[in-house]
């Protein structure tokens, strides 16, 4: 829910927004995400429908926002009908270690915040507002008609 706020606010000139030059665009990072969770989850056996190749990078925020909704309410779906209590403690070699499928729910959210983060960043850096994830952001303080606390 805290990622697709996010990636609800994201527009089409905001993808191409660089880390660095030559480093991943918020596009990239975005589209990564969405893509991850197909590729992280299929590393355990889940099967489902969604894209599963991070490039090329779509042009519409739109596009990626809606799709990173369908993934993840297809990997919840997939993972009440496909695992059971005792496939979560089922250990596979994911990505060069090996893993419980419970971990793998773990690594999964990390990864979702690893990136969200990297994202709010490169949000402000292209002009556009940033929600609050943990908390009011700037922008949530002032419409609540408060002043943010002091940088």
């Amino acid at each position: 829910m805290q990622t697709q706020k996010v990636l609800d606010q994201l527009t089409d000139e905001s993808l191409q927004q660089e880390t660095a030059p030559g480093h991943w665009t918020l596009g990239r990072t975005a589209w990564h995400v969405t893509t991850a969770i197909k590729v992280i989850g299929s590393q355990s056996g889940l099967t489902f429908d969604g894209p599963d190749k991070d490039f090329p990078v779509p042009d519409s925020a739109q596009y990626i926002a809606e799709q990173y909704k369908k993934m993840t309410e297809a990997y919840q779906e997939t993972v009440k009908t496909q695992w059971t209590d005792e496939k979560l403690q089922e250990v596979h070699n994911i990505f060069g270690r090996d893993m419980s499928n419970g971990a793998l729910l773990m690594f999964v959210i990390h990864h979702q915040i690893h990136h969200r983060g990297q994202m709010t960043i490169l949000m402000r850096q292209a002009g556009l507002s940033v929600p609050g994830i943990y908390g009011p952001s700037k922008e949530e303080w002032a419409k609540m008609g408060m002043e943010a606390p002091k940088m």
